[in-house]
C-alpha cells in the first residue's frame, strides 16, 4: 500500500491489536448467535414440540439487544473513569468465560442455558462498545481518525458476514455443535490475546462518580447532549443508518425467497454483497476526504442510500421467478439479476460513506472527559431504533401489507425527508458538501503550513481577498470550523447569501457607512473568540480588482487589542482569473472557463499578539502570496 493509505495503520501497533480485537469480538457475537438460531430452529424444535422457533428467534434477538439499554450507561462512565486497554482486557476475559459456558450450553443441549448466555454476550458487548470508539481519538492523530474508523466499520460488517456464513459452514457438518463450540472459545481467546498488545490509554476522568440506575444516568447524558446539537444530531444520523441496515437485513430471508425465487445461498449472496459494499464504502471515505474528518460526504452518502434504494424497488419485479429456489450460481446466470446485487452493493457502499465521518464526528467534538458516556448514549439509540425497525417493517409488512420492494421503496424516500431534516438542523453538512463539490470541480487545492492553525483556542486569520468562494476554500482547507468576517456587501451577494448565512458569517461595513454593523461585528468577533473558535478576516475589506493586494486596514488592530489571541498570517494563490473573481469583466458576468484551477492556500508561523500590526501583517501576507496570483 502507498505510505499515505490508511492501511499503513496495521504497522502500528496504536492500531492493529484493537483492530483484530474489535473483529474478533464481533465475528465470534455471529459465529455463537448464528449457531443458536440455527440449533434452535433445526434441532431442538424438533426433538421438542414444546419449544416454538419463532418465539425463541425473536426472544433471542430481544436478549442479545436488552443489555444495549441496560448497561450502555455504565459501560459509558467506566470507560472515562478507567484506562482503557485494561477495561478492554478484562471484558475480553470476561468474554473467554461466556463462550466457555457458551460451548458447554451448546454440548449439553439446553437452549434456555444458551439463551442466557446470549444475554451475557450482549452484555459484554455493551460494555465494549464505549472504550471502543473513545480509545481511536487518543490512539490515532486527527488525520488518521477517518481512516481507522473506515477500517473499523470495514472489519466489523465483514466479520459479522464471515461469522454468519461459517456457522451455518460448521452448523451443517456432521460434528457441527462440537466445531461451533470448539470456534467461540478459541476465537475468546485469540481475542484476549490481541487485546494485550493495545497500548495503554489514560483514563480521562478518573475521579468520575460512577451512577449504577441506567435510566437516570441515560437522562443525564441525553440531556448533556443538548448543549451540543451537532453531535446530537449526528448521532440520531447514526441511529438512523442501524434503523435501515437492519431494516434491510431482517428482511434479505424473505426477499430471496419471495421475490428473487432464491434459496439460503441466494441470501448468503445478498449479505455478503451489502456487507462489501459497506466495507468498500468506508474504505473509499479517507480517499474522498482527503485524510480528515469531512463531513461533506455525508449528503453524498445519503443520496446514494435513497437513489439506490428506490432502484432497487425497480429493479425486484423484473426478477424472473423459478418453481426451485435457485442456488447462487443460478441466480447469477440471469443478468436481470445483477441489477439488484448492484444496488445492494451501492446501497451499502453509500451506507459507508454515510456512517464513517459521523462515527469520526461524534469522538471529535465530544468532550473528552465524556466521550465514552457519549458514544454509550450513542449505542443506546442506535439499538432503540433498531427495535423501531423490527415494529416498523410489522406494521408495513404484516398490517399494511406491503411487499418487501415497496417496504424498501418507503425506507428510500423516508430517508430523503430524515435527511432534510439533519442537514436542515446542522447546515454545516450541507455547507461542507458544497465546499467539497466545489473544490472538486472548479479547483484543485493544494495546502502549505496548515499545521500552524491551532488544533485547539481561539485564532485569528488574516487573508488576501481574490474571489467570491474564498471564504469557502479557505473553510474547506481548515480541520476546525471557522467564522468568517465579511464585507456586507459580499455577504448579501445574490446566490451566495444564503449560503453565508448558513455559515454564520458575521457581515461588518465602514463605520461612517452603517455604524450598527461595525460595532455589533466586533462584538461578535470577540464573542467567539472568548468561546475559543477561530476568525477568519480579509483586511482588504473588498476584493481586489486588479489580482494585486489592497492596503489592510486598522480592524484587526482593533481585535487583537480587544481579545489577544495568536494571528495566523494566510495566502490564497491562483485565484485571480478565475470564475468567481474580477478578473476578465468582473465575477460572475461569464461563464466558467476554467476547471481545476491550480489554487494553492498558504499560511505561515503564528504572530504573538503584540507584534499584529496591520501593516506588518500586509507585507507577510504579501511574501507569502509571491508572485503567484
Amino acid at each position: 500500500m502507498e505510505n499515505h493509505s490508511q492501511f499503513r495503520l496495521f504497522r502500528t501497533r496504536r492500531f492493529r491489536p484493537f483492530f483484530f480485537t474489535q473483529a474478533l469480538g464481533a465475528f465470534n457475537d455471529n459465529l455463537y448467535k448464528t449457531g443458536l438460531l440455527l440449533y434452535v430452529t433445526f434441532v431442538a424444535s424438533q426433538q421438542s414440540g414444546e419449544l416454538n422457533s419463532d418465539l425463541l428467534v425473536n426472544l433471542a434477538a430481544g436478549l442479545f439487544i436488552l443489555p444495549f439499554f441496560l448497561f450502555s450507561p455504565m459501560a459509558g462512565q467506566l470507560a472515562d473513569k478507567f484506562e482503557k486497554s485494561w477495561l478492554i482486557r478484562r471484558i475480553k476475559l470476561a468474554e473467554i468465560l461466556i463462550m466457555l459456558l457458551g460451548a458447554a450450553a451448546f454440548l449439553a443441549g439446553s437452549v434456555w442455558l444458551m439463551m442466557l448466555l446470549l444475554f451475557a454476550m450482549g452484555t459484554q458487548s455493551a460494555f465494549f462498545g464505549p472504550a471502543k470508539y473513545a480509545i481511536l481519538p487518543q490512539h490515532l492523530k486527527s488525520e488518521e481518525l477517518v481512516g481507522g474508523n473506515a477500517l473499523v466499520e470495514m472489519g466489523t460488517f465483514l466479520a459479522i458476514l464471515v461469522g454468519t456464513i461459517l456457522s451455518g459452514i460448521l452448523f451443517e457438518l456432521p460434528a457441527g455443535t462440537y466445531l461451533i463450540a470448539g470456534a467461540v472459545i478459541l476465537c475468546a481467546l485469540l481475542g484476549y490475546w490481541a487485546s494485550r498488545g493495545i497500548p495503554k490509554a489514560e483514563a480521562p476522568d478518573p475521579a468520575l462518580p460512577i451512577n449504577w440506575n441506567p435510566v437516570t444516568e441515560i437522562v443525564h447524558t441525553v440531556a448533556s447532549l443538548k448543549k451540543n446539537r451537532p453531535v446530537l444530531l449526528s448521532i440520531l444520523a447514526i441511529s438512523w443508518f442501524w434503523f435501515l441496515g437492519a431494516s434491510y437485513l431482517t428482511q434479505f430471508n424473505n426477499f430471496a425467497k419471495d421475490v428473487l425465487a432464491g434459496g439460503p445461498q441466494v441470501v448468503t449472496l445478498l449479505l455478503t454483497v451489502f456487507s462489501v459494499g459497506i466495507g468498500a464504502g468506508s474504505l473509499l471515505c479517507e480517499r474522498l476526504s482527503g485524510r480528515r474528518i469531512e463531513l461533506g460526504i455525508v449528503p453524498i452518502g445519503s443520496l446514494g442510500l435513497s437513489l439506490f434504494g428506490i432502484d432497487l424497488y425497480f429493479a425486484s419485479p423484473a426478477v424472473a421467478a423459478g418453481s426451485e429456489p435457485a442456488t447462487a450460481w443460478a441466480f447469477l446466470a440471469s443478468s436481470e439479476n445483477w441489477r439488484v446485487l448492484i444496488d445492494l452493493l451501492l446501497i451499502g457502499l453509500f451506507g459507508g460513506l454515510f456512517i464513517v465521518p459521523l462515527y469520526a464526528m461524534v469522538q471529535t467534538r465530544s468532550d473528552e472527559k465524556e466521550r465514552a458516556q457519549v458514544i454509550a448514549a450513542n449505542n443506546i439509540l442506535n439499538a432503540l431504533f433498531m427495535v423501531i425497525a423490527a415494529a416498523f417493517a410489522a406494521l408495513l409488512l404484516v398490517v399494511a401489507k406491503l411487499s418487501i420492494p415497496e417496504y424498501f421503496l418507503v425506507l428510500a424516500i423516508l430517508n430523503i425527508f430524515v435527511a432534510g431534516y439533519v442537514y436542515r438542523q446542522v447546515p454545516e453538512f450541507t455547507l461542507r458538501f458544497v465546499i467539497w463539490l466545489l473544490s472538486r470541480t472548479l479547483y484543485r487545492v493544494s495546502q502549505e503550513g496548515l499545521e500552524h492553525i491551532p488544533e485547539e483556542g481561539p485564532a485569528v486569520l488574516v487573508c488576501n481577498h481574490v474571489s467570491y468562494v474564498d471564504a469557502m476554500l479557505l473553510a474547506g482547507a481548515s480541520r476546525r470550523p471557522i467564522r468568517f468576517v465579511m464585507d456586507k456587501a459580499i455577504s448579501e451577494t445574490p446566490g451566495l447569501k444564503a449560503f453565508f448565512k448558513a455559515a454564520r458569517t458575521i457581515p461588518i461595513a465602514p463605520e461612517k457607512k452603517d455604524p450598527k454593523t461595525y460595532h455589533e461585528a466586533f462584538e461578535k468577533i470577540s464573542q467567539e473568540l472568548r468561546d475559543g473558535n477561530l476568525i477568519c478576516i480579509f483586511p482588504e475589506g473588498k476584493l481586489t480588482r486588479d489580482g494585486q493586494l489592497n492596503p489592510f486596514r486598522a480592524g484587526i488592530e482593533k481585535i487583537i487589542e480587544r481579545d489577544p489571541v495568536p494571528v495566523i498570517p494566510m495566502a490564497l494563490q491562483g485565484l485571480w482569473g478565475s470564475y468567481f473573481s474580477h478578473a476578465n469583466g468582473g465575477a460572475l458576468s461569464k461563464l466558467p472557463r476554467r476547471f481545476w484551477s491550480r489554487v494553492n492556500i498558504l499560511a505561515g508561523p503564528a504572530w504573538q499578539p503584540e507584534r499584529v500590526t496591520a501593516a506588518a501583517l500586509e507585507t507577510e501576507v504579501a511574501g507569502l502570496r509571491g508572485d503567484k496570483l
